[in-house]
């Protein structure tokens, strides 16, 4: 495995749903500190890694978001069996049957969602999904008290189970927390790839904190690092699976990069736009432009910080979003490095003056 999927394996394997970051930011961490002249952090647990412009004083800031969603541990019944409370948005029909990481203090247990077998499910319940608060964990124990032995305890997270895996195709690559690890990885490979280069814009890269439970974090990292442009990096939707029509929107899997014209939260900042569509045609870069009627990133809190912050989001199609799995191809992944770190390239303040103008 080579290097680069080896960071993508530490990150995705790492669990760490909603305000539980801590794992996913010490390798983050190990990777940015290199590749850094300094690290930034925020009292939520955002990390950034600082290059410093060799001219200028405009600051970019680049953040993917370290979290994933999951679920926490509420209640251990008598029998020992976990409930749950989703962290992030989840669609029921994806969960049922699926392993599961139950992280404690003692370490990594092994569970399962459990499910009915179909021989006991009438013609009509089998139609029908399984609401969320009737389904619950198994962590392979007889009692409450054996769970609690084993280190479980109301609080404590969960994470789906996906190994980092290369598919029959090399480039497609299966992993749980592609969101958003996938932004962790190109802030920090921006920076890797400017580290020996003179920049004219101070560059903050790296991930907030909180963005699957409401873009909490990024609030709070735009607050601290006052950038005056900011880009979010953040997967986008894959339309080219069966049961999706591309009729619907745009995003299919080899086919580039995604920058987002809007979201749910920002509209993409016009001037910005049109300079990264200058950036991206003169560097020979393929990009798909899509627009997205629901959701967000961390663009919708950080164009809104301190006095207003010309953003946009940057992503790569991505198969299977907010499941137990996901798929992204590592072309639109390398791509979507090579985007981020031209539009690096070609900022200054004057250009920036021009952009916020």
């Amino acid at each position: 495995m080579d290097k680069q999927l080896t960071m993508m394996k530490s990150l995705t394997d790492a669990h760490g749903i909603s305000g539980f970051e801590y794992d996913v930011k010490k390798v983050m961490e190990e990777y940015l500190e290199p590749v850094s002249d300094e690290l930034v952090n925020d009292n939520l647990g955002g990390l950034f890694g600082k290059r410093n412009a060799k001219s200028g004083s405009r600051t970019l800031l680049i953040g993917g978001h370290l979290d994933e969603i999951g679920f926490m541990v509420t209640q251990i019944d008598d029998s020992g069996f976990l409930k749950f409370t989703p962290v992030g948005g989840w669609w029921n029909q994806v969960m049922l049957s699926q392993r599961m990481n139950v992280i404690t203090d003692k370490g990594v247990l092994t569970g399962v969602i459990g499910s009915k077998p179909p021989h006991v499910l009438s013609a009509e319940a089998r139609k029908k999904p399984v609401d969320m608060k009737e389904m619950f964990i198994d962590i392979g124990v007889a009692s409450k008290e054996e769970a609690e032995a084993a280190g479980v305890k109301p609080g404590d997270q969960i994470t789906p189970h996906c190994d980092f895996t290369e598919m029959a195709n090399k480039d497609y690559l299966l992993a749980k927390a592609w969101d958003n690890r996938f932004g962790c990885s190109l802030a920090i490979e921006v920076l890797e790839q400017i580290r020996d280069e003179d920049v004219d814009i101070n560059v903050v890269s790296g991930a907030t904190v909180q963005e699957e439970v409401g873009l909490r974090g990024a609030k709070v990292a735009a607050n601290k690092i006052k950038p005056d442009l900011a880009i979010a990096v953040d997967v986008g939707i894959s339309w080219d699976t069966p049961g999706m029509s591309e009729k619907d929107g745009t995003g299919k899997m080899g086919d580039g990069p995604l920058v987002l014209l809007l979201d749910g939260s920002n509209i993409g900042h016009v001037g910005f736009r049109r300079h990264i569509e200058k950036v991206a045609k003169d560097k020979g870069i393929p990009v798909q432009w899509s627009a997205i009627t629901g959701g967000g990133t961390d663009s919708g809190a950080f164009h809104v910080s301190n006095e207003g912050v010309p953003s946009v989001s940057i992503g790569v199609p991505l198969r299977y979003m907010h499941s137990n799995v996901s798929i992204l191809n590592r072309q639109d992944y390398n791509n979507a490095v090579r985007l981020v770190t031209e539009i690096v390239r070609s900022l200054d303040d004057s250009k920036v003056e021009e952009i916020i103008w």
